[in-house]
């Protein structure tokens, strides 16, 4: 989901969409017809299976950051940056994550949080 607000808001970009499931990839490319995204592909995989690299991946909570790092920095490519939305845990996430995460590549992790809500969105962005 975040791929479509990128593809929305910035429609000078390319925005390739990653998601194994039969159904959401469905979703996302009638989507991507009905708003007239011409910028959006939709790719059917699972991120460890997809041999690309990008400038920015994004990623939504699906997993703690160390699996998350695990499964997108191949995606990252060097100079690029992982955008993790993550809750309210993010620290406790980078430190068990660090590791790993530098082994994987990143040079820099800061997590950022956006919104004066009671819960703030929280983003960790990981640059390679």
């Amino acid at each position: 989901m975040p791929g479509l607000v990128w593809a929305i808001a910035r429609p000078d970009l390319s925005v390739t969409l990653i998601e194994p499931l039969l159904r959401r990839t469905v979703f996302l490319e009638e989507t991507g017809v009905e708003l007239g995204l011409g910028n959006v592909r939709v790719v059917r995989a699972r991120a460890d299976a997809v041999r690309e690299e990008f400038d920015v991946v994004t990623a939504r909570a699906v997993a703690p950051l160390e699996k998350l790092g695990r499964w997108c920095m191949p995606l990252v490519r060097p100079g690029g940056v992982l955008l993790a939305l993550k809750g309210q845990t993010a620290q406790e996430e980078v430190a068990a994550a660090t590791g790993i995460l530098t082994k994987l590549g990143a040079t820099t992790i800061v997590v950022n949080t956006y919104g004066n809500l009671e819960i703030p969105t929280t983003v960790v962005e990981v640059t390679k």
